[in-house]
């Protein structure tokens, strides 16, 4: 509980005990309203002082007038206690709200504690701590056990094992030695570390995921939305309502000869006035993104606003890239077919063609190869997209990508025989074989299919460049009922735009991708997730929800939340309206009373904050 919280408490601990002696005392008339007035302003001062503001800046009807002038005509007809009640709990409402958005808060920025306060650079032997905004590219930084890895680097000396899950959600630590990349935010755990870093701290992970968060609230959902623009009809007509409550029928009853009985009429309209807050929507509605964004955090899941957890939870239909997101990425050499040369020569013209990208096929050639890359020998290079790669090596033409590059130049080749992914080579104009490179399935991927078929996604598709057999052979093996093979990165923007014309406008559609290549598809889906977004600023840019790691079995989860917390979103829409129409109904007649009205505000607004906070807690989902 922070300051302002506990003196809140004091306030209300105060006001409570005086209310409840001045009750007691048998006093009347003047004193009695005296007395009384006591712990109304202690109580309620903030609350007349906010009312007057918006009366002075012409931004009259809220929550604060509302409360001032039921109160304050409450006292008015002699009805103190019920008065100052109202008015303590509406402060104690406040109050369980405060502490609910701040816990709420606390959840987000405990999970999300990864903003290193310094970076240890070495000085004639002696480490100094530095601002991490200090700290140039390419300065080498020392990182201590139970220190905070403050930039992104290269680890250049050290082992150790680092702790991700205020990353990843995962307890599960990593790890790290000499040539590993890591990212800031980890938490060193063993061995000391010295690290070169490779990005500025602005531009490094931790800055990026922490302006992630703190940006998610700027992008509100169509519920969100609705109820700011229904609180801002609603308070002015309910206002009007109470004013025509408190004069129309005495002035009817007055024309028809009959007691008037303004006393009984105001007494309705003020109990109408406090029945009629709306804090238990717009409090609680916004809360219950809040705690959704905070509740998918704890599990590795970076939702950039409410407006996509919204979106995520009307998903039906799932689109994947493969490499990458379905599969490790990690690619092997397990062959080399149908070669005119010996095959060490032929894996050195493929690694020395690919040496400029950084695709992990040409990384796996490169690996195979197993030599250090002599970039002086490479000329000419020009990649052709979705294709290959054509480069002189030694001065010899060399081309290597898949059977439509070979098309592409009118070479015959040799088909494969093998489930992989196949790069033919020519070499000087001629055929010179093809090398098969195998991936293998992520471990849950498969499991991750299950899950989401579980949860209610109608159509899973996979959207791949490779080739036919392999994609099949892997859809087939995951349980995917779709799959378009080699595909450009265009084609997948077009496949996706065909597939978003299908379905009906209520379903949406989610692509799944690496947030590297696939950014122009990430963009054109309903909602794009990134995976294996570890590190990746592509990632973080193009997608419109970040899993930390590379588990796809995340994607089920994060459906799972979404469509928890749109659930809590509704039920306290329909309680609220409900319970306030009944009581504005039995408000009107003259059957509610105060304390009626009391449940109607700080009761339900209290029972939607709590209903709200339960997104944060989705460990069991």
């Amino acid at each position: 509980m922070n300051k302002k919280q506990k003196k809140m408490l004091t306030r209300i601990i105060i006001a409570a005990a005086l209310i409840v002696v001045f009750s007691l005392l048998p006093v009347e008339g003047y004193l009695r309203f005296g007395l009384f007035m006591i712990p109304y302003l202690v109580i309620g001062y903030d609350i007349l002082q906010k009312a007057f503001k918006g009366i002075k800046n012409k931004q009259v009807f809220d929550e604060n007038f509302l409360m001032a002038v039921a109160t304050v005509g409450a006292i008015l007809l002699g009805d103190y206690s019920e008065g100052v009640a109202v008015m303590l709990f509406y402060q104690i409402g406040e109050l369980f709200q405060s502490y609910a958005v701040g816990k709420s808060r606390r959840n987000i920025s405990e999970l999300m504690d990864i903003r290193p306060d310094y970076a240890n650079i070495e000085v004639d032997g002696k480490l100094e701590q530095v601002d991490p905004d200090e700290v140039e590219i390419g300065t080498v930084i020392v990182v201590q056990p139970g220190e905070k890895v403050p930039i992104d680097g290269v680890i250049v000396e050290g082992t150790s094992t680092l702790n991700t899950s205020a990353l990843t959600g995962e307890s599960l630590p990593r790890d790290a030695k000499t040539g590993d990349e890591v990212i800031s935010g980890c938490i060193n755990m063993t061995g000391v570390l010295k690290i070169r870093t490779n990005k500025e701290f602005g531009e490094s992970t931790v800055s990026k995921i922490l302006e992630l968060v703190e940006n998610s609230s700027s992008r509100k959902s169509k519920s969100e939305n609705f109820i700011s623009k229904f609180a801002k009809y609603y308070t002015p007509a309910v206002c009007y309502g109470a004013l025509a409550l408190a004069l129309i029928p005495p002035i009817v009853l007055m024309i028809m000869g009959k007691p008037a009985m303004w006393g009984d009429w105001i007494y309705r309209a003020l109990t109408f006035l406090v029945i009629s807050c709306p804090c238990a929507l717009v409090i609680s509605i916004p809360l219950s993104f809040f705690a959704g964004i905070g509740g998918a955090s704890n599990q590795g899941v970076l939702v950039k606003g409410s407006n996509y957890l919204e979106t995520l939870a009307q998903t039906k239909y799932v689109v994947f890239d493969k490499t990458g997101t379905m599969t490790q990425g990690v690619f092997e050499v397990s062959g080399v077919h149908h070669n005119e040369m010996s095959e060490e020569k032929l894996l050195e013209y493929a690694a020395l063609a690919e040496c400029s990208s950084s695709h992990p096929i040409s990384k796996s050639l490169q690996k195979a190869y197993g030599k250090e890359i002599d970039r002086n020998r490479v000329t000419d290079i020009e990649e052709i997209s979705g294709n290959g790669v054509v480069a002189k090596v030694d001065g010899v033409s060399v081309a290597a990508g898949n059977a439509k590059l070979m098309d592409r130049l009118g070479i015959p080749y040799q088909e494969c025989h093998h489930v992989g992914t196949v790069v033919h080579m020519a070499v000087d104009g001629k055929y010179a074989g093809h090398i098969l490179i195998s991936d293998i399935l992520k471990p849950h991927a498969k499991e991750a299919i299950s899950e989401l078929k579980k949860a209610g996604i109608t159509k899973t598709v996979m959207l791949t460049g490779d080739s036919k057999r392999v994609a099949d052979q892997v859809a087939k093996e995951l349980g995917i009922q779709e799959v378009y093979s080699e595909l450009l990165p265009a084609d997948k923007v077009s496949k996706v735009e065909e597939l978003l014309h299908k379905k009906s406008e209520k379903d949406k559609l989610a692509f799944v991708g690496d947030g590297i290549n696939d950014a122009p598809v990430l963009s054109r889906a309903d909602v794009g997730i990134a995976m294996g977004a570890l590190g990746s600023d592509a990632a973080i840019e193009a997608a419109d929800i970040v899993l930390m790691d590379d588990d796809p079995l995340k994607i089920s989860k994060a459906i799972k939340i979404a469509r928890k917390c749109i659930r809590i979103v509704y039920e306290n829409i329909y309680f609220a309206i409900g319970i306030k129409i009944l009581c504005l109904i039995l408000g009107a007649l003259g059957i509610a009373n105060m304390w009626m009205a009391i449940f109607a505000d700080v009761g339900v607004m209290i029972i939607a904050v709590l209903n709200a906070i339960r997104t944060l807690f989705v460990k069991n989902l």
